[in-house]
């Protein structure tokens, strides 16, 4: 009884051993690790750029700000929201087609499998090289933007337009084709509104993706606000910088609250 009493006892001290010692090792590696790390003076300038900042963003410029001309921050932002717009409602009929053969269940699975790699390739890159890919091709301006949205929004789209279309309901078009209905038929009154919900839902949410995205895609020319965001920044003009940032947050917020109820209408009919 004593033994196996000490036996259970060792093979309860032996985890926490194991613990202990991985903590000593983690510990040790912490401890080596910060040997290199050495104080500068960027510190001191950080906290002078960081206060400016703040100071700018509580203090922008209303001039720029309400200027409705084409430099102005409402110009600009309207630019920013045409460019998102536009490149999803492309990008969303481009992945049509995408989506119908990438389904399984009405294609053969060779051609799905063909489609589904080719969506599979257009998503791995970076809508940041879309952008300077398009920017050498048509030049510097929306359209680029326009394109680089409608390109990046089809590799998102297309997928979840594909699972949309092999979760349908295939006991509607049982029925209706018991009920002698046409193929036009089948496709309006059975396909059609299992469908179009969830890809409205799904175009909304790329919508919003795609106008944050419209933003970062400034700063290398493709158009909106961005290009004029990092003029201000590389210029110290921080109010300028707090008017923009501003702006952005309004209408974010403005957009987000109005697809919310959007998508929520979709969802409960």
């Amino acid at each position: 009884m004593n033994e196996r009493i000490a036996a259970q006892l060792n093979a309860e001290k032996s985890p926490l051993l194991k613990r202990l010692l991985l903590a000593a090792v983690i510990l040790a590696l912490l401890i080596w690790s910060s040997v290199g790390i050495r104080s500068t003076s960027a510190v001191g300038n950080g906290m002078a750029v960081a206060g400016s900042i703040v100071r700018g963003i509580l203090t922008p410029d209303l001039s720029f700000l309400f200027d409705f001309t084409s430099q102005g921050v409402p110009y600009l932002l309207l630019e920013t929201v045409c460019i998102a717009f536009m490149g999803t409602l492309v990008g969303a009929v481009i992945a049509i087609p995408f989506a119908f053969l990438g389904a399984a269940n009405i294609v053969p699975k060779g051609i799905a499998l063909i489609s589904r790699l080719v969506v599979m390739a257009i998503r791995t890159i970076p809508s940041f090289v879309y952008g300077l890919m398009f920017i050498r091709v048509t030049g510097p301006g929306a359209f680029a933007g326009l394109m680089t949205m409608s390109l990046c929004s089809v590799g998102m789209v297309s997928k979840m337009y594909i699972e949309s279309i092999e979760d349908l309901d295939k006991k509607i078009l049982e029925s209706l084709d018991a009920a002698g209905c046409t193929f036009f038929q089948k496709i309006r009154y059975g396909i059609l509104p299992q469908l179009l919900p969830d890809f409205a839902s799904t175009v909304i949410y790329r919508f919003d993706m795609n106008l944050r995205d419209a933003t970062v895609l400034g700063l290398v020319g493709a158009g909106g606000i961005g290009a004029p965001l990092i003029f201000a920044m590389n210029s110290y003009r921080w109010n300028e910088v707090g008017s923009i940032l501003i702006g952005l947050i309004v209408l974010i917020l403005v957009i987000e609250v109005f697809s919310t109820r959007i998508r929520n209408k979709l969802v409960r009919g």
